[in-house]
């Protein structure tokens, strides 16, 4: 695998934990998600857009690109939100996580793209790992949970799938940012439009600590602009699949900074299939 790919995956994986910590250590009805966008688009959207207007090579092929990922990146968060009022983190997460074998389906399939044996092996053992460790988790409605995760994880593999086919007329990373930024701003505005059907208002009435939701705005929406900069050397399944790691890493502080010790077999042998997959795709 390229170094530049590494690096960028590997800082990625870092920001994941970061945010997806914090929002785990954050109320339901602070709305966390809603919070971070914001701070995001605030603080990184008006130059980023600038950037993707006046830099990338546009083209109604991009336009249409674009438009999909804001879609499916809207109908991601908003499933995410929900799902994760119905249960934890740990449960609903890696199953939206298990998007890459999808991925790999979409953009064999109907983009003409090849991947080995091994890559192919790589991404099911991945993808095998984090549903196993999602079944370590515990408490909240899994049954209500699950429809919802499935579809955030449907979700990712679309507008992933859609960033691959658009990276190539985004020429940096400020046009990569960008291409985030207009994608977060549907996602925003479908968040909004979920606490307004759900509590009867748009913005949510109570909010994390600003140091939460700003630096984990910050973390999120760079930790996607780094999937998509690794993009342009590597197939779309293997760069979100390495993003996985992120959930090893997680497992492993809950693990021995939080103390979570329930099923911690189960949950360790889940980890090292996850890491097993990860190293055939460094291979493949």
């Amino acid at each position: 695998m390229p170094t530049l790919a590494m690096a960028a995956l590997a800082l990625s994986v870092l920001l994941h934990v970061a945010w997806n910590l914090t929002a785990r250590h954050t109320e339901p009805d602070r709305r966390f998600l809603w919070w971070a966008l914001l701070a995001f688009l605030a603080l990184v959207g008006p130059w980023s857009i600038a950037a993707l207007i006046s830099e990338a090579a546009w083209s109604w092929r991009l336009a249409l690109l674009l438009a999909v990922t804001c879609v499916a990146e809207a109908a991601y968060f908003v499933a995410l939100g929900i799902a994760y009022r119905h249960a934890p983190v740990p449960l609903v997460y890696p199953i939206a996580r298990s998007s890459p074998i999808l991925i790999a389906l979409w953009t064999t399939q109907l983009f003409g793209e090849r991947l080995p044996a091994s890559g192919w092996l790589g991404i099911a053992l991945s993808v095998a790992g984090v549903l196993w460790l999602a079944t370590t988790a515990r408490g909240g409605a899994p049954a209500r949970a699950l429809p919802w995760a499935l579809a955030a994880a449907l979700a990712t593999s679309i507008y992933s799938t859609s960033n691959k086919l658009a990276v190539a007329a985004l020429p940096s990373y400020a046009t990569q940012i960008g291409y985030v930024s207009v994608s977060f701003i549907a996602a925003w505005l479908a968040l909004s439009w979920e606490n307004h059907r759900q509590l009867g208002h748009w913005i949510p009435k109570a909010a994390p600590h600003p140091a939460k939701w700003i630096v984990g705005g910050l973390f999120i929406g760079n930790a996607y602009a780094l999937v998509i900069y690794a993009m342009q050397f590597i197939p779309a399944a293997y760069a979100v699949a390495f993003t996985n790691a992120g959930i090893v890493l997680a497992s492993v502080i809950a693990m021995t900074c939080f103390k979570e010790r329930i099923q911690w077999r189960a949950r360790l042998a889940a980890m090292v299939t996850i890491c097993l997959g990860l190293w055939m795709l460094t291979l493949a």
